[in-house]
């Protein structure tokens, strides 16, 4: 009974402080005339988390940013959801798409976001193409209650359950600027 009662009153105190961490140093501090944004800015829900990484996109990198947006688009999605896809695919494959690769393999992982066939996600063949494999992650991403104001490391890492769930986040900053560039070419 003990470690009931202690397991709920952590939980309570958990979802307290989460509470006041999310909203409360938001709405205390939010002044709309001084801290509006420009629009590029407004896929961006908050300050990216921690250190951000960088990579430098070639042509194939640059056509699976495109393909990733248009899929977004196409799902009638907004900017936010090109932005998570974006940084999960940067993590995942460095937005290569990846087919089988031998022993160095994770499990049975494939494409854009290393989607396995074993797990549901789709035949190798679908999981390689960037606008499946961007629909099926896009169609987890829409079962996330509150996905759009959650750290985009917690939306990725829910659709994604991945061994690192910190990951996705040092991809935001770069995910961010790809979506502000490309999605109105």
């Amino acid at each position: 009974m003990n470690t009931i009662f202690r397991k709920s009153m952590l939980s309570v105190a958990g979802l307290a402080f989460a509470g006041g961490v999310f909203a409360g140093p938001i709405a205390a501090h939010a002044n709309p005339a001084v801290d509006a944004k420009p629009a590029a800015v407004a896929v961006q829900s908050a300050k990216p988390q921690g250190d951000q990484s960088r990579i430098t996109l070639n042509d194939e990198q640059t056509a699976n940013v495109k393909a990733i947006i248009a899929a977004t688009k196409k799902a009638g999605l907004p900017e936010r959801a090109a932005v998570i896809s974006i940084a999960t695919s940067l993590q995942e494959s460095k937005l290569e798409n990846l087919g089988h690769l031998g022993d160095a393999n994770d499990h049975d992982s494939l494409g854009l976001f290393q989607q396995r066939p074993s797990s549901g996600w789709g035949t190798p063949e679908q999981i390689t193409d960037p606008e499946y494999s961007t629909t099926a992650f896009l169609k987890g991403l829409k079962q996330v209650d509150g996905w759009q104001d959650m750290p985009l490391t917690d939306a990725a890492q829910t659709v994604q359950v991945s061994a690192y769930p910190d990951a996705y986040a040092q991809w935001e900053q770069q995910a961010t600027d790809l979506v502000a560039q490309h999605w109105n070419s």
